[in-house]
């Protein structure tokens, strides 16, 4: 049933979920939700598949966002560490329910795009 007045693109959870995932941005987010503040070079060792410039523009992105807060010495050179800002300190709860069901699903033996072992297949009507 249509609620009067709402329309389809009024889930407030459309811009929040755009700006949380992607590739690489929910495992930044979970290491700065549970290991916060790490440098620049310690998110690289945690994550040794994604490129300088992704977790750059990853970084950018969630700092733009208010999300991740960006803190820079003054030292030579510069000493730059990352952390979540109140709003992204926000979005622990969520991840950690997140992690919950990913290591359940895993251990299910769930694939993306495949689904469960034991789920039968739902066949067309001929």
């Amino acid at each position: 049933m249509a609620i009067k007045g709402a329309s389809c693109i009024a889930c407030p959870m459309d811009p929040v979920l755009r700006a949380v995932t992607g590739r690489w941005t929910t495992t930044i987010l979970w290491h700065l939700s549970t290991e916060s503040p790490l440098r620049f070079g310690e998110l690289m060792g945690l994550m040794p598949e994604i490129s300088a410039k992704v977790l750059t523009d990853r970084l950018r992105m969630l700092e733009k966002n208010g999300l991740v807060l960006r803190t820079q010495k003054p030292t030579i050179p510069p000493e730059v560490s990352y952390e979540m800002t109140e709003h992204g300190r926000d979005l622990h709860q969520a991840l950690r329910a997140l992690h919950e069901v990913a290591l359940k699903w895993d251990a299910e033996g769930w694939v993306p795009g495949q689904g469960f072992p034991d789920t039968p297949v739902t066949q067309a009507a001929e």
